[in-house]
């Protein structure tokens, strides 16, 4: 990867190597203290990789499969395709009957798709149809529109045609080309994508075995937040993190339970947890997780296997991470932004990573709009839209709360640690939303 012309003294190198060496998993906020994305993100795996060993898995048709994991490897049940046919609608011969300077040969029995034809007898040429079987004893197709004449001849004429030379094996389709019986056809973990799910369907398959999706408890916190639709009062905001958090994840493949806002009393918030105990995967909570004397999330989980710490990423410092009652737990930050910074971040790649669902997101180089600074001990996260001559435009500053800087996005545009500035023309890694 080369340096852009006009880097500020770094090159926006991906961030899992540029953050390898701030390792440190302090609680401090101090930055080079502060644990890295990498390091954060492997603390995410490790939490979630249990859940890969409980029976966690479904058979269901190809239609209703979509946008899953698969569970376990998928071997060809028989080769693609499955016989030599036609690549072309044209006239199979055998090629050593069209020599050099081509050959006049006459026609016979027309081959369409589906039909298993008879042998063909050398010096004829039989018409056939794209997709349909490749007869015994031909070897090669030559397009209709390079015989003479250019067509087909009608059902009962008597004719011959015109061939010009062709080599042994040109527009034909040999059987298991694409794949042969008893290789792999999808791998365990595969997102189950149209593509995919087109091919065992090829193969004649009708069912596939899935991962479940993994069922999350999200909990929204704060006394000062309101739910859309109710009268606001003063001093009071509409609660976007439930909405915003719970789209990302059921778009995600994620199973979704989510719970009334919870108050700012720590023993209501552990009360609310614990009634779904048994019933959920894993609890996601937002807000109450920095060192204000306010913060549920925190208070609510002292004497459990939890902490709280600070990642070297702006936005969504402030993280908690671990189990509740033996579940396991992540804590994101309660700014909108944040919490979905964090998800896409943590949750999400860890998710495709572990169960192949949901699809990772492709990273993608572009080139700054305009320049921009951010802090050199954080890998920063800014919202942008990419645009059709490669070029990525910042929507909004910094602020984790612009909600409206975000709607208007399509793309999470990367500054990793050790880059304090980039100039307009500059390269960086996009992550396309």
């Amino acid at each position: 990867m080369h340096s852009p012309p006009h880097q500020h003294g770094h090159t926006a190198n991906s961030s899992e190597h540029v953050q390898a060496g701030h390792s440190h998993t302090e609680h401090s906020h101090t930055p080079h203290q502060a644990r890295s994305v990498a390091l954060h993100r492997a603390a995410v795996t490790e939490l979630l990789k249990p859940l890969l060993v409980q029976a966690r898995t479904q058979t269901l048709a190809l239609r209703d499969a979509l946008g899953r994991g698969l569970a376990q490897d998928v071997l060809a049940p028989l080769s693609l395709p499955p016989f030599a046919n036609s690549q072309m609608d044209g006239f199979s011969v055998n090629s050593l009957d069209v020599p050099d300077g081509g050959a006049e040969l006459p026609v016979v029995v027309p081959v369409p798709a589906g039909a298993v034809p008879a042998a063909l007898d050398r010096g004829t040429a039989a018409p056939i149809m794209t997709g349909a079987m490749i007869p015994a004893g031909a070897d090669a197709v030559v397009p209709v529109e390079r015989a003479v004449p250019d067509r087909f001849p009608a059902p009962g004429e008597t004719t011959t045609v015109w061939l010009p030379a062709t080599a042994a094996g040109t527009f034909v389709r040999s059987a298991g080309s694409d794949i042969a019986v008893g290789e792999r056809a999808l791998a365990a973990g595969t997102f189950l994508g149209p593509a995919q799910l087109g091919l065992l369907a090829a193969l004649g398959i009708a069912e596939v075995t899935v991962r479940r999706p993994v069922t999350v408890l999200l909990a929204t916190t704060g006394d000062e937040v309101v739910e859309p639709g109710q009268p606001l009062p003063a001093g009071k905001i509409y609660d976007s993190n439930g909405t915003l958090l719970e789209s990302a994840m059921r778009q995600a493949g994620l199973a979704v339970v989510r719970t009334v806002i919870a108050s700012d009393h720590p023993d209501e918030f552990r009360t609310l947890l614990r009634s779904h105990a048994g019933t959920v995967d894993l609890i996601v909570t937002t807000g109450g997780v920095s060192k204000g004397a306010y913060e549920v999330v925190r208070q609510a989980m002292e004497g459990q296997a939890a902490e709280f710490l600070h990642v070297a990423m702006q936005p969504g410092g402030p993280q908690g991470i671990g189990t509740f009652d033996g579940v396991p737990f992540l804590g994101f930050p309660g700014n909108p932004v944040s919490c979905l910074v964090s998800f896409e971040m943590f949750l999400r790649p860890v998710l495709a990573e572990l169960f192949g669902s949901p699809a990772p997101r492709i990273p993608v180089r572009a080139r700054l709009g305009h320049s921009l600074s951010s802090p050199e001990h954080k890998h920063q996260i800014r919202r942008g839209t990419l645009q059709g001559n490669g070029t990525v435009r910042l929507e909004g500053g910094e602020s984790s709360h612009l909600m409206h800087a975000l709607a208007g996005s399509n793309a999470l545009v990367h500054v990793p640690v050790g880059v304090s500035a980039l100039a307009e023309g500059d390269e960086v890694e996009v992550w396309m939303l």
